[in-house]
């Protein structure tokens, strides 16, 4: 199974930038073939996916964060990135990166706290 370690997260002011990261180990090489994901959550609330992307790169957005996050996959690195701008209070939350695989991995999370 794939071992995810998220980092990146922090507090910023709204209307600010943050990048995560998302490396993966183990897994014999699964990285490379399996679609990532970043999901968040928030206290009170569900999980929730907010990108997405293949192997192939083609990628998948909430709408609330179209045009403001962007992810990335460096396979190279087995790592996955979502760069996140135009900062809001709302996007505070716990984010999660996560395979689509079989077994599903998920990352211990990195928290994003976001000021207004």
């Amino acid at each position: 199974q794939v071992r995810l370690v998220e980092s990146g997260g922090g507090l910023v002011q709204a209307g600010g930038s943050l990048r995560l990261s998302c490396t993966a180990s183990g897994g014999g090489g699964i990285f490379s073939r399996s679609a990532m994901g970043w999901y968040r959550q928030a206290p009170g609330n569900q999980r929730e996916m907010v990108a997405e992307i293949t192997s192939g790169g083609s990628t998948n957005y909430a709408d609330s964060v179209k045009g403001r996050f962007t992810i990335s996959r460096d396979n190279a690195k087995n790592t996955v990135y979502l760069q996140m701008n135009s900062l809001k209070p709302e996007d505070t939350a716990v984010y999660y990166c996560t395979t689509y695989s079989v077994p599903r991995s998920w990352g211990q999370g990195t928290q994003v706290t976001v000021s207004s």
